[in-house]
């Protein structure tokens, strides 16, 4: 294989075309913090799929800025020079999924469709879509194309009051209604699910800690412990996102104050 840096290593869907992106996302897996457990399975998955091994469509849910998407986007890196190439699909473009893999069937990359924020209605085209793309329709699904879909719902799409109407008892057992099937049944079709719960105070001040010794801070005292739970309290999260920006306008003002 040539050298991967001189080749498209990413691409996204618009407008009916594959349009190369010059300067994919650089995250690195081992900035990615708090998530050792999902990490070490995605990369497995990964590991086996660039082998040509058996390999699973990955769904990836739960509370925001816990690092779902990043680990996505950190794969393209570790995995570029053995073939892996990262393929961005909107949500809203589901429907031209097979329009998509028509191009990427029988070439010798890896593809990773990477489906962010994924929420669709219960009648929305893309569910059928995707269905078919997740189980295969007539057409044989192609070996080198998974797809990995990050969501804020286990479920995928909205639920609503009158679904739960439709729950019944049958034989002393309680069945789901048919939107809610539906619903689960789509969750189903992928292989590995990998939740991301919501870091608690002690996780978020031990993410802040490490953010800021990798930015060059090794001061930690009850100052800098107050002021990340106070820039937390603001943004209504204690997530990994928040943790990471806090360290980065901490070690900012610092820097600021060292030179002044």
């Amino acid at each position: 294989m040539s050298d991967p840096q001189t080749e498209t290593l990413a691409y996204r869907w618009r407008k009916g075309a594959l349009q190369p992106i010059a300067y994919p996302s650089r995250t690195r897996l081992n900035t990615l913090l708090g998530i050792e457990r999902q990490k070490q399975a995605l990369i497995e998955n990964t590991r086996c799929f660039v082998a040509g091994r058996p390999a699973n469509h990955a769904l990836l849910t739960g509370a925001r800025g816990t690092g779902k998407s990043s680990l996505v986007k950190a794969l393209l890196p570790e995995f570029a020079a053995q073939g892996l190439r990262l393929v961005e699909v909107q949500p809203h473009d589901l429907t031209d999924l097979p329009e998509v893999v028509a191009p990427l069937r029988g070439r010798g990359e890896r593809f990773i469709l990477y489906v962010d924020d994924f929420s669709v209605a219960a009648n929305d085209p893309a569910l059928s879509a995707l269905k078919a793309a997740l189980d295969g329709g007539i057409e044989e699904a192609p070996d080198n194309v998974l797809i990995y879909a990050t969501s804020n719902r286990r479920h995928l799409v909205p639920e609503f009051q009158h679904e739960n109407e439709e729950y019944r008892w049958v034989d002393g057992e309680l069945h789901p209604g048919e939107s809610a099937e539906e619903k689960i049944a789509l969750s189903e079709r992928f292989g590995l699910w990998l939740s991301f719960p919501p870091f608690n105070q002690e996780q978020y001040l031990e993410l802040v800690r490490s953010h800021l010794q990798r930015l060059g801070m090794e001061i930690w005292n009850a100052e800098v412990e107050k002021a990340a739970l106070r820039w937390a309290l603001a943004r209504g999260s204690r997530s990994g996102r928040v943790a990471m920006q806090f360290a980065r306008d901490w070690a900012a003002r610092e820097l600021e104050r060292q030179q002044t």
